[in-house]
């Protein structure tokens, strides 16, 4: 059978127990599948190993990673199946270190346009959290290499991985990182994490020192409006009391109509009743703008339909035209 026509056929025997992965013949195939030497095939066996908690087919799992592994690029170029194998391990709580250990430090570079990349950063990241889940004793010291990483996508994995560890010994880690620098979706999970292990004035200093915004429009870099959008947030995502007059003094100073956006929408990730009373307030009587864009920051709300009521209140007691649309 050629090779393309193998694939779809595997592919066609998922789609039929995918409703039904937990009956008997079910678990035969999966088993059967994860040998099929068919990255894409395994890759999906094992999401669905997962999601039917098949704890018993641990073994099945680890022989496949093994697999992969061996012949990393050629078995499995991407790492398509190695991640989604050491992710169902993951979550169904796999305690063999060796394996995760093997994973956070692969590094595969696969043939690109050009040249080679790097593609094993999700592994490497998944393989963290397996490592913080199973309380591996030295994890500090690989989260510390992982969020040193080369690669954007395991920086951001070590930071969340830190934050899970919910370990104080985690905190010098971030703010070493912060203090480096890093692109801003790094940062935001670096501030976020430290806001949640450590909410101290402190933590809030450092992140909120990144809300700081030069008044010079023309030579204002991209970055630190990326920087500042992060900081802001990572302040709504972390619910902390103290946030919504940061983020409520922040966005009265500045004039940048995206950051202003951004600052609306963090006050309304906090969801507390500080915060919608003064988006329904701008709503009802402030600037047009900066109404339009309380109305967007609410919709994170729509499905609570006596809150978006009160959004819609707002709106008809202002009565412009351009707002009612808004609210449908």
């Amino acid at each position: 059978m050629a090779k393309s026509r193998k694939l779809e056929s595997l592919l066609a025997q998922l789609e039929q127990i995918r409703p039904d992965p937990t009956a008997s013949e079910a678990m035969r195939l999966l088993r059967q599948l994860l040998t099929s030497k068919q990255p894409v095939v395994i890759a999906q066996a094992a999401t669905l190993i997962a999601e039917a908690e098949h704890y018993d087919m641990i073994p099945d799992l680890v022989a496949a990673f093994e697999w992969a592994m061996t012949k990393p690029s050629e078995r499995d170029p991407g790492c398509t199946a190695k991640l989604k194998l050491a992710d169902a391990l993951y979550r169904l709580d796999y305690s063999n270190e060796d394996l995760f250990l093997h994973g956070i430090r692969h590094v595969q570079r696969d043939p690109v346009w050009g040249g080679s990349d790097d593609t094993a950063a999700p592994l490497r990241s998944v393989c963290a959290l397996g490592l913080v889940r199973m309380n591996y004793p030295d994890v500090m010291s690989e989260l510390a290499d992982l969020l040193a990483d080369s690669k954007l996508d395991a920086r951001i994995g070590a930071a969340r991985a830190i934050a899970y560890t919910g370990n104080l010994s985690g905190v010098p880690l971030l703010r070493l990182r912060i203090k480096l620098g890093d692109s801003a979706p790094v940062l935001s999970d670096c501030f976020l994490a430290l806001l949640h292990l450590s909410p101290t004035q402190s933590s809030i200093n450092l992140v909120r020192s990144f809300l700081a915004i030069q008044p010079q429009v023309e030579h204002r870099e991209s970055t630190e409006i990326a920087e500042a959008e992060a900081a802001a947030l990572a302040f709504g995502e972390s619910r902390l009391s103290e946030a919504f007059d940061i983020l409520r003094t922040w966005w009265h100073s500045i004039c940048i109509p995206e950051l202003r956006q951004m600052g609306l929408m963090a006050i309304a990730l906090l969801r507390n009743d500080e915060a919608v009373s003064f988006l329904l307030s701008l709503i009802q009587s402030g600037d047009l703008e900066d109404a339009k864009d309380s109305i967007t920051a609410l919709r994170v709300y729509h499905e609570d339909q006596a809150l978006w009521q009160r959004v819609c209140e707002r709106i008809e007691q202002r009565g412009e035209p351009s707002l009612l649309n808004m609210a449908k």
